[in-house]
């Protein structure tokens, strides 16, 4: 068992607590690192920052591949790049409340030159690392996997 920890701060900057006015920028922090955050701008948030459904996004996505990358490893399957465009739909939910429904990941990895992985070994990876992805485990959201043909 391990412990995960974030701290978010907020705070009022300008005069006016009104609904469009005030400011959805905060922080958040996790050991050293700060990460300037925001509501996405459809519910004025600031652009340049993080918001709460891309953090999500990047976290399953990461999870993913962090538990991919430790599969290749153990079958010694070097990977030499591993890039994933994964998108998030918002829709409403069987209660009709928004939330994040579906994840598609768009993994392009591309293993050491000699090795040749074929489709069935990569699926069977893929199926595997989201079985084993903790993210994965702590979400009711649908996850897939699209393989660079958009499959």
């Amino acid at each position: 068992m391990s412990t995960h920890k974030a701290t978010v701060e907020w705070s009022l900057t300008g005069q006016s607590f009104a609904y469009d006015d005030y400011s959805r920028n905060h922080s958040w922090r996790m050991s050293d690192v700060t990460v300037p955050a925001s509501s996405a701008p459809e519910y004025l948030g600031d652009s340049r920052q993080v918001d709460p459904e891309q953090a999500f996004v990047a976290a399953v996505s990461s999870c993913h591949m962090l538990t991919f990358l430790a599969i290749a490893s153990r079958k010694r399957l070097q990977v030499e790049s591993y890039r994933d465009e994964a998108i998030g739909y918002m829709t409403p939910n069987e209660q009709g409340r928004l939330a994040i429904t579906r994840v598609e990941l768009r993994p392009q990895i591309r293993f050491a030159e000699s090795l040749v992985v074929s489709d069935r070994q990569l699926h069977a990876m893929h199926e595997l690392s989201h079985k084993e992805c903790f993210i994965a485990n702590s979400v009711t959201s649908e996850i897939v996997v699209v393989d660079h043909e958009g499959r």
